[in-house]
Order: structure tokens, then sequence, then C-alpha cells
């Protein structure tokens, strides 16, 4: 064989090769293909009649939406008090509640074969492959809008448009046309910040979105494709070519009937920036909207917002801002705790200055306040952070947001309460009202400028004078600097307490703590003492449910007290608070019939006024004083005029009571000398209240004249001018040595 034909048949051979594995290489990918295509067959099978891929009932209770905040008024009546909404306007709406001609409209202009095709148009589908520029721009139906506003997935590329089809066809196995055009026109976005057919009825025509007639229905749908360039209100040109053309689709479609489209096309508009637009005062819900848009909400309102943020993040652990897009977007139904009535009244003597004190800063600078009123159980009924007109929503709330120093005020929750909590003090004890020596020196200085009268005073008396002596010497000598501390902290609830410079006597005995307090935490305090030793924590609205109200996210409608200190000290506080002196305050004849226990407060340098009284139906706490702070230079506590003013208005009418006594806490008479519970020889008694398993001792040694050694202490109402120049030395004396 020569050497040609050889090579011929060697390359035919190796010809014949590389056919080979090309054909198998060929069939290799036809059988994977084969394997890959009926995999993805069966997969979008599986996929479209199996699980629901969007969840339509879902999402309409949980959607985007407005937020309202409701309140009971004095009849019982759920009433609206404000909506909140951020650049997103949402409120969803039953189809029967819409007009007939929106859907026909939408229909019409969007998705013609909406009827009848199956989620997916498959005629303008072929017609987006014939042309694949025109992906995303109309091969889209109506329920492929819905699941891209669901998802607000907008992507222009084949993958998404695959996804959506599947889902489409999907979404239609599940539910009826009604419901998907119904979700469809509660979520299409129509400019001007508002999503769905509700809010830019409201926003465009000033209408209720079941009363739009075909004309007006053709405007909103005709928004859809652009909303900027066919805004009615902004481009009404734009707006009116594009609503003509829907209504000549309608027309065509048999939506409407010729009379009517003529009738349509010369409809007079009349949106609301027209001139000859006149809002309608006969519907409540577009008055709501209208006055919703220039409405400055209250301080209330403003509370329920901060607090809502605030357990938003702390039970979900939310960041702030994700928290309130969470209350601006979330379509929430918030229903607020405020007493309307009482409210009001607050905000009248506040916006007024009714009884304030007319004093100003050189500068021309009014003087502020705050106030905080509570029933026993948590609930603040009413609130105000601010003395005059509120300009403004989410202005400063001096009541939450301002932590000034409590002044006098905090003594009882320091000093009184928890040294007869521990057994250390009780009603009737006796202490030195004196200074102690504290670092070189005798401090401190009793509100008159002395350094105590040197005498055993009652606890009745230093609460009535307002001693800093005597509390300076029972958490120093008895209570004990951390234990007072953990009291405020612990069971109390103050937030911004210094743990380092506030662990000490002067911010303890005389409330002029680092960071200071509000009056919210103040009468949460203030109010333990009048409902057995409980502590409830503040709140501002009773429940939070879901737009549609199936689900509670927030529930204070069986509010749980703390039980921070016995009851029995809960009584014996109260009653020490309601032998202070409250005469200076005015006449103040409605609430004067009742209980009062109230405490004043002023730091050091008379920056800060305070009061904290509560009557057996509030509790409140009040500070007065200037931003910047500056001396006040008032002899009466302004803060207590506040409080006499407000109480008095809103205990106008109501029955009398009294505050309830704990069945642990006993009524007894100690005598007026010794403080021990009286005994048969004891002259002069008084009544006390106490602990009925922690009494005091009864005094056997108190004979008729007071002058036995036992009872030669000084009676509290004796003062520093009745002390021996000689026994004042000896004192010093006493404590340089020890």
């Amino acid at each position: 064989m020569s050497k040609t034909a050889d090579q011929k048949k060697k390359k035919k051979r190796g010809s014949g090769k590389v056919k080979s594995v090309i054909l198998g290489i060929l069939c290799a990918f036809i059988l994977t293909g084969i394997i890959v295509g009926s995999y993805v067959i069966i997969e979008c099978v599986k996929y479209i009649n199996g699980d629901l891929a969007v969840n339509l009932t879902e999402y309409k209770e949980n959607q985007n939406q407005t937020s309202f905040i409701y309140a009971t008024d004095k009849n019982g009546k759920t009433v609206e008090i404000a909506r909140l909404h951020g650049d997103e306007d949402r409120v969803w709406v039953d189809l029967k509640n819409i007009s007939p001609y929106m859907e026909k409209a939408f229909i019409a202009l969007e998705d013609t074969r909406f009827r009848t095709h199956n989620g997916v148009d498959w005629i303008r589908v072929g017609g987006v492959i014939v042309k694949p520029s025109q992906i995303g721009q109309g091969g889209s139906t109506i329920t492929q809008q819905l699941i891209k506003n669901l998802t607000n997935n907008k992507e222009v590329t084949v993958v998404r448009k695959f996804r959506e089809i599947l889902t489409a066809l999907n979404l239609e196995k599940h539910y009826s046309k009604d419901t998907i055009i119904e979700a469809y026109m509660n979520t299409v976005y129509l400019g001007n910040g508002c999503y769905g057919v509700k809010t830019a009825s409201e926003k465009y025509f000033g209408k209720d979105v079941k009363d739009l007639n075909a004309a007006e229905c053709a405007v909103l749908a005709s928004i859809t494709q652009f909303p900027t360039k066919y805004n009615p209100l902004i481009n009404p040109e734009n707006n009116r070519t594009r609503q003509t053309y829907c209504l000549k689709k309608m027309r065509e479609s048999g939506a409407i009937s010729e009379e009517l489209y003529n009738e349509s096309l010369n409809y007079h508009l009349i949106f609301t920036n027209s001139d000859d637009y006149v809002p309608d005062e006969t519907n409540e819900e577009i008055k709501k909207t209208i006055e919703e848009e220039k409405k400055i909400n209250s301080f209330y309102v403003d509370a329920v917002i901060d607090s809502f943020i605030s357990q938003m993040m702390e039970e979900f652990g939310y960041t702030k801002q994700q928290a309130t897009s969470r209350l601006y977007y979330g379509g929430y139904k918030i229903y607020a705790a405020v007493d309307l009535e009482i409210q009001e009244q607050l905000e009248d003597v506040y916006v007024n200055r009714t009884n304030f004190p007319t004093i100003t800063k050189p500068d021309g600078t009014r003087v502020q306040s705050s106030m905080t009123i509570m029933d026993y159980q948590g609930r603040v009924v009413a609130i105000v952070g601010q003395a005059g007109e509120k300009k403004q929503n989410r202005s400063l709330n001096r009541a939450m947001a301002s932590y000034r120093p409590p002044g006098s005020t905090i003594k009882p929750i320091a000093t009184y309460a928890p040294g007869i909590d521990l057994g250390e003090i009780n009603f009737s004890s006796r202490e030195k009202d004196y200074a102690i020596w504290l670092n070189g020196s005798l401090w401190p200085h009793n509100v008159d400028k002395s350094l105590g009268s040197g005498a055993n005073v009652f606890m009745k008396y230093a609460i009535q004078k307002s001693l800093n002596t005597v509390p300076v010497r029972l958490i120093k000598e008895k209570i004990g600097i951390d234990r007072s501390f953990e009291y405020l902290r612990d069971k109390f609830h103050l937030s911004h307490l210094d743990e380092v410079n506030d662990r000490n006597l002067s911010p303890l005995a005389m409330g002029s703590l680092t960071n200071g307090t509000n009056t919210l935490e103040m009468a949460s305090a203030y109010a333990t003492f009048g409902n057995g030793g409980l502590y409830y924590k503040p709140y501002f609205y009773t429940k939070v449910t879901n737009a549609q109200g199936t689900q509670i996210i927030f529930d204070n409608t069986n509010p749980k007290g703390e039980q921070v200190i016995k009851p029995s000290t809960a009584t014996a506080v109260n009653k020490l608070l309601q032998t202070v002196d409250t005469s200076y305050y005015g006449l103040a004849p409605n609430v004067r019939k009742f209980q009062i226990m109230a405490k004043t407060g002023t730091t050091p340098e008379d920056c800060d006024r305070w009061f904290c009284a509560g009557t057996p139906y509030y509790v409140a706490s009040v500070w007065l004083g200037y931003d910047i702070k500056a001396a006040l230079h008032q002899d009466v506590n302004p803060c207590g005029k506040i409080f006499f003013t407000v109480f008095d208005r809103i205990h106008a009418g109501l029955e009398e009571k009294e505050f309830e006594v704990t069945q642990d806490a006993v009524e007894k008479k100690y005598c007026s000398v010794t403080g021990k519970l009286a005994g048969p020889g004891c002259y002069a008694t008084d009544t006390g209240w106490y602990d009925a398993d922690n009494l005091p001792d009864t005094c056997y040694y108190c004979s008729g004249s007071g002058r036995r050694s036992y009872g030669t202490t000084r009676s509290s109402s004796e003062n520093s001018t009745t002390r021996s120049y000689q026994s004042q030395i000896n004192d010093i004396l006493n404590q340089l040595t020890g």
C-alpha cells in the first residue's frame, strides 16, 4: 500500500472519531437540555400550583400605610385624633367602597383582557418576544403590576420578568379577579406620596373614592404611567390628554356608553387647587384629611409617638430610624390612653398661662413649665410640655425630654419612703434637726439659711418644713447612701441617675441630681404613695393593633404593677404628705374637697421649682423654670398654683372619695413627746400610721408634765432661737470628737 493511501485511511479514521466526539457532546447537550428543561418545567408547574407566592391577605393587614391614633371621648365613643404617615400616604379601602368606574378605567388603560387571562396576557408577551427592546414596557398585566407594587422589584431583566410571570400565574390560582384588582387599586402609586386610590381621591379631588364619576376615575388611572408627568395638580394639560385617551379606551371596551363618554369628556373637573374648589364640609373623612395636613398635634400625640418608637426599639430591637419608619408606614391603630377633657383643660391653662408668674429674663425670655397627670395604674391621662401656644409637631416636650434636678420633691422617694420601708424610721420617729460635720464645716443649711434648730423633730415636721438636715442625717446614719440610691434607681425608676456622682448626700437628700429627672418620672414615682406601693410603668396607649385590628402589637389594657415598697409604707408616706400646708396656692374649692398629698421642691440656686401632688383620683408633677437656667426669685412656689388651677378644673363634679388605707397599715395614737405609741400616762398625743407587723414601742415613761428625762427633748415646734449658744458649741465639739 502506498504511503499516500495509508495517510488517507488514517485521516478518514481521525475524522470519524472527531465526528463521534462532536455527536456525543451534542447528544449530551440535548439530553442535559431535556433534563434541565423538564426539571424547570416541573418546578414551574409546582410553583404555579403550589403554595401562595404572595399572601394578599397578610399584605392587606400589614402593608405600608397610614397609622391612626384614636381616643375615647366623654360619651365612650372612639374618635380619631391624629393620622401619621410619612412621604407615603396609604389607606386600604374595600372594592365595594370604590367607584365602579375606577376598576373600568384601570382595566381599559392598563390591561384590557384582565378579566379573561390567567395572570399573563400571552398575546402581549408575544409582542415583547418579537420586540425584546419592549421588555418591561407594556407586557405586564395588572396582576404582574400588582406583584411589582408588592415586591418593589422593578428590574428590567428577563429573569425578573420570568419570575414575575410565574408569580402572576400562582397568584391567579389562589385569588379571584376582584381580590386582585382591589389589591392593585390599593397599592398603585398615584403621585404626591399617595399609594392607593383612596388617598389619591382625597388629595386630588377632596372626595371619597366611592363618589368619583367616570371622568374623575380616568384622571386617577391616567397618573399611573408617569406620576409626575401626569399629575393633574402640576401638569393638568398632560393629564387631560391621557384622561381623554383613557375615556376613549373605556368606550371602545364597552365599559361606558357613548353618552357617558361624551358627558365625561365635557365634565368640568375641579381639583383641590382649583379656584372654584369648595371642601365638602359634610364628609368627615375628607375634613379630617384636610385638617390633618395643617394640624398641630397635641403634646399627648407627640408623647404617643415617642412612646411607640421607644417600645419598638426596646421590644423588637429596632433602631430609632427603623422604629420611626414602622410607625409612619405601618398602618397601626393606636388607642391613646388620654382623657380628652383633662388634656383640654391642661392645655387651656398652659396656652393661656393661667395663674403663671409674670416673670421674664432680661432678654425677654419667658418662664417655661411642664406637667404630667396620671391615674394610679400607670395611665397618663394628660401631659403638656410647654407654656404658651404649641406651634409645631414634635417640638420639645419638657415633660418627657427635659431633665432637671427635682429639689426637695426627691425627699419622699429617696429618704422617707426608703427609711420607713426598711424599718429604720416610722411615722412618728424623731431626728435631730441640725447640720452634720462634713469636709471641715457644718452642712447643710435649711431653707431659712440656719444650720437647724438642734431639736429632735418628728418626720411630719421635717416634711412640712422641707428640712434638709433631717434627710441628710437619715441617709448618712440610718438608710445609707447605696440603699437610698437603689430605691431611686430600681424601685422608683429614675432613668438618668449618675452611678458615681449621684451616690452622694447632696443629690439624694436635697435633689441636686447630676442629670435630673422629669415630670413623667416624678408623677410615676409619687403614684406609688396612692396605690399601695405599686409602681406602674407609665403608658400613653391602651393598645396598638395592625390596620385590620386582627393582631395586637402592644397591650396595656391590664397593666401589672410592681410592688416596690410595702403597702403600709405607701400609706404612711401618703398620710405624712397630707400634712403639708398648701393654703398658699389659692382657694380651689373643687379639689380641696378631697385629700391632697403634696410636696414642694426648690433647687439650691432657685432655678427650678417643682410640685408633686395627688388626690384619690389623680397624681401629678409640675416643673417650672427657664430652659437656660436662671434664678426665679419667687416667694410662693408657682408650681403649686398651677397644680391647683388645673386640678380644681378637673375635679369639678367628681364624687368625693378618700385614699384607700392598706390592710397592713394600722392607725395608732403616739406620744407627742417621745414618738412612741401613746401609753396611759402620755398627756399629749397625735395620730400616726404604722406597719401592723412592726409597731414602735409603747411610751411608759412620759409624765403628765412632760419634764422627766425621757421627755426633755424639744418638741418639733421649737426652733434655733430657743436653743442656747452653749449647746450649739457643745454639739459642734461632739461632732469634731465623734
